[in-house]
């Protein structure tokens, strides 16, 4: 006998804002089964606002109740039994952050809790990445976002250390990063990676996704040192226009793919890694796992 459900996570990032419903498929004796079942993508670039402005626009704030709404109407479709929306970077820093998920509680009915980069860091790795993370082997995760990118070190199959750095694509294409950020995170990489003789590096987020889909690999071969350099050379060289008609790239994607390159190819540089290794997950993959372990948790609690 199957028990079937749908859970929903929302991720308002700094770049854009996911709804991802995922079908939950337990059969006695076996691990639970997780299936994408819908992903739903609006590129609503709030950390432009936030990371200039210091606050998020009337415009997007109205754009932000349009899709939650919409989000609304797709999660009762699907007769999503729980869901659970997080906000990161951008709503994290805007002065007005706690205001517009007030307002966006009493228009629509969706709760955001606005999460730091530790919790951030936390969720993601709740997700199939432990099923990635062998006991003999060293790994750098490495999640890139608009506003922020976490790392984390994984070694003998344990978590060892994870910072969040204010280093995003958003920020870089905003020319809000300076030297100094990137000096802070090449020194945290070599610092907590130096003791080890082979590190290999987990990368997720939308533009990993994209540059892993351009390379034609199949699912579970990493991407090497060498392809991430003639990659980032060739988008460097590429108009915006280019990028869009040539590659096929979303306009929300094509600008922000050319500092999303730069900090994989750092984080691989600084930690000597000659590859990376793109398992497609990411913050609402471990929104939907944490939910899903508390609703079970509250159900042996009642038994």
């Amino acid at each position: 006998m199957l028990k079937i459900d749908k859970y929903a996570a929302i991720d308002i990032g700094s770049n854009a804002i996911r709804l991802l419903i995922a079908t939950v498929i337990e059969k006695e004796g076996v691990e639970p089964l997780f299936k994408k079942t819908s992903l739903v993508r609006v590129p609503i670039r709030l950390g432009a606002d936030v990371f200039l402005e210091e606050k998020i626009s009337e415009k997007n704030y109205l754009r932000m109740v349009d899709a939650m709404q919409a989000f609304s109407l797709l999660m009762k479709n699907h007769n999503v039994v729980t869901y659970r929306a997080c906000a990161t970077s951008a709503m994290r820093e805007a002065r007005n952050g706690k205001e517009i998920a007030d307002k966006i509680l009493e228009e629509t009915g969706i709760k955001i809790h606005i999460i730091d980069g530790r919790d951030e860091a936390a969720i993601i790795a709740s997700t199939d990445l432990k099923d990635l993370i062998e006991d003999n082997k060293v790994f750098l995760y490495v999640d890139v976002g608009g506003g922020s990118t976490e790392f984390t070190l994984f070694a003998n199959g344990k978590n060892v250390t994870s910072r969040s750095f204010k280093l995003g694509t958003v920020r870089i294409l905003n020319d809000m990063v300076r030297k100094s950020m990137w000096d802070e995170v090449h020194d945290w990489i070599v610092e907590n990676t130096k003791e080890y003789k082979k590190v290999e590096v987990i990368g997720s987020g939308g533009n990993i996704n994209s540059i892993y889909k351009y390379s034609g690999k199949k699912i579970g071969k990493p991407l090497s040192y060498f392809f991430m350099a003639n990659y980032y050379e060739k988008i460097k060289e590429m108009t915006y226009h280019e990028r869009i008609f040539e590659l096929q790239m979303n306009p929300d994607r094509a600008d922000v793919i050319v500092p999303a390159t730069r900090i994989y190819l750092s984080a691989m540089k600084w930690s000597k890694a000659k590859n990376i290794f793109v398992p497609k997950i990411g913050l609402a993959d471990g929104i939907v796992k944490s939910i899903y372990n508390e609703r079970m948790a509250k159900e042996l609690e009642v038994k």
